[in-house]
């Protein structure tokens, strides 16, 4: 603009410099000069427009900031940044950096109410449903196609709710079991094998059970009870003679579930369309053969499992078991079979036959509740004739934020013998415990 004003300068100053009379002359302007002032003239309009403009601009942007402003003055303080603190230091770590160790364990412990149609008394006791223990678990992976395993495994169940009786209302001595010493290979391509103490490929193959009661309530009825001593209906109230002892719960019934945890070579066959094929050889010639499956489809989610296995026990022959569960995961709705048969030379085979109906719900938002109802049917196990048969019922609430499970079951136990002999009383039993997994 200072430009423009000095070129203007001369221009206005040679008109102002024109002669002046008091009459009026006419003045001769130069057209030239005439052009120019036009032209200057046309380009300060077009540099004060351009001037305005951007004012309008400037202002409008201005507004813009403001109302941003009281935006942010008006909104609610953001919440102050946590600082996290650094991962404080493992305090379990493995001896060697090649090996990931994983330590982890359980504590279950119940409150048992036992009557033998002669008295009740109180019990307490470590569950053998699934007993306190304490593992550690290490793994080594050699490639994506092979890993190592390792597994120490021990129980730690002071008086158990399979031993505790009448006569026996607590244990003298702590119950150590070292369930698992093993050392395991996995190929994805070729399967697992398995060296060293654990579950044969038979065990739990009588067990299988989606109801989640099976903390108190499963096909083997005598975990919980299994102790107690029946007695006679004649009066005396005296122990059942059995052989060189009393008959006790667990002589009548058992769910034949396998070889249970043996030192064993396992082999576990990759999983094919959910089915798999396990089988082990035991110490002292014993051997088994397992088939597993598991699937969901439709609605639902099943599992099952069959087994036979040579116990090589005097006078016994093969041991036959099987199970299965089916879950209705839109109503929790379920039910679970087992049942397992055990030869004998001399005498008539022993069965079991098991079956549980169930209800998965979340009652609360605490965790899953769940509610079963079982009847088991056992025959010939003490001795040919002997049938016994055990109603139960339980509930099993979790608190998922503690890890933990409460339950309460209520079970009676019966039991009808060969004719002659005397009329038996009846056992039930009141359980109410918990189990905290960590």
């Amino acid at each position: 603009m200072n430009r423009n004003l000095f070129t203007i300068l001369p221009i206005l100053a040679l008109v102002a410099g024109a002669p002046f009379s008091g009459a009026a002359q006419p003045v001769a302007v130069d057209p030239l000069v005439l052009q120019q002032m036009q032209e200057t003239i046309r380009q300060q309009q077009q540099q004060l427009q351009q001037q305005a403009e951007q004012i309008k601009a400037q202002s409008e942007t201005l507004q813009r900031l403001q109302q941003q402003l009281n935006a942010l003055q008006q909104a609610p303080a953001p919440p102050a940044t946590v600082v996290q603190s650094p991962p404080a230091t493992a305090a379990v770590s493995s001896g060697n950096d090649k090996i990931r160790l994983a330590v982890s364990g359980q504590l279950n412990r119940a409150v048992v109410v036992a009557n033998d149609g002669y008295n009740s008394t109180l019990y307490h006791v470590d569950n053998t449903v699934s007993n306190s223990r304490l593992r550690f678990v290490g793994t080594a992976t050699a490639s994506q196609e092979l890993s190592l395993g390792t597994r120490i495994e021990i129980a730690v169940s002071p008086d158990r709710s399979s031993a505790v009786s009448q006569q026996q209302k607590y244990l003298t001595d702590t119950y150590f079991d070292q369930r698992w010493v093993e050392i395991s290979l996995t190929s994805k391509a070729f399967g697992k094998l398995s060296i060293g103490k654990g579950d044969t490929a038979s065990n739990t193959t009588a067990e299988v059970d989606l109801s989640r009661t099976d903390v108190v309530q499963y096909a083997s009825i005598a975990d919980m009870g299994g102790g107690f001593l029946f007695r006679s209906k004649n009066g005396t109230h005296s122990f059942i003679p059995n052989g060189t002892g009393n008959l006790k719960v667990s002589d009548v019934f058992s769910s034949f579930d396998g070889l249970s945890r043996q030192s064993r070579l396992r082999y576990d066959s990759p999983g094919l369309y959910g089915f798999r094929l396990a089988g082990s050889l035991v110490s002292n010639q014993r051997s088994d053969l397992a088939l597993f499956w598991g699937g969901q489809g439709y609605g639902f989610k099943g599992a099952g499992a069959f087994a036979v296995a040579n116990p090589k026990e005097t006078g016994a022959g093969l041991l036959y078991d099987g199970s299965c569960s089916l879950l209705h995961t839109a109503s929790g709705l379920n039910l679970t079979l087992s049942g397992g048969l055990k030869e004998y030379r001399l005498r008539r085979d022993a069965t079991n036959l098991y079956a549980k109906l169930g209800w998965l719900t979340n009652l609360t938002s605490l965790g899953y509740t769940a509610f079963g109802v079982d009847y088991t049917r056992s025959e010939g196990l003490a001795q040919s004739g002997d049938k016994g048969c055990s109603v139960g019922a339980a509930v099993v609430q979790t608190f998922e934020k503690f890890a933990t499970e409460l339950y309460l079951q209520y079970r009676v136990y019966s039991l009808e013998r060969t004719a002659g002999s005397s009329p038996v009383s009846d056992i039930s039993i009141g359980t109410l415990g918990a189990r905290v997994k960590f």
